[in-house]
């Protein structure tokens, strides 16, 4: 029987968030605007995008469906790609951290140089 490693887990909480977030985006809405639609406070949706609310899935087909959207759940075979992941940097953490280094690196210079105001 399969267990989730951090990563998995990690992202499993943000399934909804990223669902309400691309279903705005794709359909064009505010936060406001999908609220409204879905007879919800915008609290509630600005907080479920920020991930800081984990919605019923009663609540997130209400409020995809005011984005006239219809999710879909399917199963499958687990997939332990990332608990292998995770259980290959437990067992190296030097390489880990020269590896997140790396990452961060890229990502600033990425980023380019910040232009100063005025």
């Amino acid at each position: 029987m399969a267990q989730q490693g951090h990563t998995k887990a990690a992202d499993t909480e943000k399934v909804a968030a990223s669902l309400l977030k691309l279903a705005r985006i794709d359909k064009g809405l505010s936060q406001r605007a999908l609220a409204a639609a879905a007879g919800v406070p915008h609290s509630t949706v600005a907080r479920v995008e920020s991930g800081t609310m984990q919605p019923t899935l009663p609540l997130l087909y209400r409020i995809l469906a005011a984005a006239d959207l219809e999710p879909r759940i399917r199963l499958e075979a687990y997939d332990d790609h990332d608990d292998v992941l995770d259980a290959l940097a437990a067992k190296f953490p030097e390489k880990r951290k020269q590896m997140a280094g790396a990452r961060d690196e890229m990502l600033v210079a990425l980023k380019g140089p910040r232009r100063r105001a005025g």
